[in-house]
C-alpha cells in the first residue's frame, strides 16, 4: 500500500488538493485509491506570515512495476503542473505538497530521497489523515500502528476537519 500526505497553502487550496487526489489516480490499481477527509492545519516550522494548510492523505494499492523513485519523480512533476517552483525554500506557502511517506514496507535511505518519510511520524497533519485510512498499517522502523504513533504523539499543532468533503473512494468508471 502507497501513502502519500498533501497540502496547500496558496491560491484555492481545498481545489487544488481535491484535483491533486484525482491526478494519482494513474499510479493506483484500479478501484484502490482512498482518501482521508481533508483537514485544515496549522502551519508548522513555516516562515512568519505563512497561512493555514489545507491536507490529506491518499492510499492506494500500486501500479504493476511502479517503483519509489519512479513515484516521487512523478509526485514532483505533478507539483510543478500545479504551480510550485522546481527550485523552492524549504517549507515556503505553495500551492502543492505531495510527499511519498510510505510504499509497502519499502525503505531508502539516500541522498536524495528518504522512506518512509522522515518526519511524517512528527506530524498531526500527517498521522490524522493517514489513520483515517491506514490505522492498523505498521509503521517501517518504528513498529508501531499509525493509529498508535497518531495517540502518542505530543503537538501543539492545530487540525481541524473541513466537513464538506469526507473520506471518500475513487472506482474507476
Amino acid at each position: 500500500m502507497v501513502l502519500v500526505g498533501l497540502g496547500s497553502n496558496q491560491g484555492e487550496s481545498t481545489e487544488i488538493v481535491v484535483a491533486a487526489i484525482h491526478a494519482l489516480v494513474p499510479f493506483a490499481q484500479p478501484d484502490t485509491l482512498c482518501s482521508s477527509q481533508l483537514f485544515r492545519t496549522s502551519p508548522v516550522n513555516c516562515p512568519p506570515g505563512s497561512g493555514d494548510f489545507v491536507n490529506a492523505a491518499v492510499a492506494f494499492d500500486a501500479v504493476t512495476d511502479l517503483q519509489p523513485e519512479v513515484l516521487l519523480a512523478q509526485l514532483k512533476s505533478l507539483e510543478q503542473r500545479f504551480g510550485r517552483a522546481e527550485k523552492y525554500q524549504r517549507n515556503a506557502p505553495r500551492e502543492l505538497d505531495l510527499d511519498l511517506l510510505l510504499f509497502d514496507q519499502q525503505t531508502r535511505n539516500t541522498e536524495a530521497f528518504t522512506l518512509p518519510h522522515p518526519r511524517a511520524v512528527d506530524r498531526l497533519f500527517v498521522l490524522k489523515p493517514a489513520a483515517q485510512l491506514l490505522p492498523d498499517t505498521i509503521w517501517p522502523g518504528k513498529d508501531l500502528s499509525i493509529s498508535r504513533l497518531l495517540s502518542e504523539l505530543e503537538t501543539d499543532e492545530k487540525v481541524y476537519a473541513l466537513e464538506e468533503l469526507p473520506p471518500f473512494c475513487i472506482v474507476a468508471g
